[in-house]
């Protein structure tokens, strides 16, 4: 069964955008863009590089491990906003939303449908594993889902904005599997949802 990652950037207080939910990656500085980590995301996680990036590198690698990407209205507005109606064009790719009526990227599919169930249909499916790549609130819809989280954890405090997961929620507990630190002061640290506890 394919599973679900959530794979995302977040400051060491647990944020992943700035309060006003803007591009965490825009000229605010909010995350590290130099240094050993992106080498890691290049070799590793190729699959998570937009198009713009892609087009910029002058790349196109193959899917490693995805093959679909999940994100909410908020998280696709961002691209929106930079003038990218589909910054994952190599991907399936969801967005979630019930006030967007219609979506200028043709291949993206816009649906007001459970996320939940959309998620178990299509880990059901054949093919590479499913990126949960935001924003916060689809992330607490979703966390039970989640067999996998790799916070790209940066060396930067915000002190308010959108956290990994927005919401109220119960605790729930995931193993440390993994750790990579980097020259830069990112670590990517990816947790598994434990199997029998």
């Amino acid at each position: 069964m394919r599973k679900l990652t959530y794979f995302v950037a977040s400051t060491i207080d647990g944020f992943v955008a700035g309060p006003d939910g803007g591009d965490p990656s825009g000229p605010d500085g909010l995350f590290v863009f130099e240094g050993g980590h992106m080498n890691a995301i290049l070799e590793d996680w190729p699959d998570i590089l937009p198009a713009p990036a892609r087009e910029a590198l002058g790349i196109d690698p193959p899917n490693r491990r995805f093959d679909t990407v999940l994100e909410g209205r908020a998280s696709y507005e961002v691209g929106l906003a930079a003038g990218v109606s589909d910054a994952y064009p190599h991907l399936e790719h969801y967005v979630f939303s019930r006030t967007l009526t219609k979506c200028p990227g043709p291949r993206v599919k816009l649906t007001a449908d459970d996320p939940v169930e959309t998620v178990r249909e299509l880990k059901r499916r054949d093919g590479l594993g499913i990126w949960l790549c935001g924003g916060g609130t689809l992330a607490n819809a979703l966390r039970a889902e989640i067999d996998e989280l790799v916070v790209k954890l940066h060396p930067v405090v915000l002190g308010n904005g959108i956290p990994l997961f927005r919401g109220e929620f119960g605790r729930q507990r995931f193993d440390l599997t993994d750790t990579q630190i980097y020259d830069s002061g990112v670590m990517h640290l990816t947790y598994t949802k434990p199997r029998n506890r």
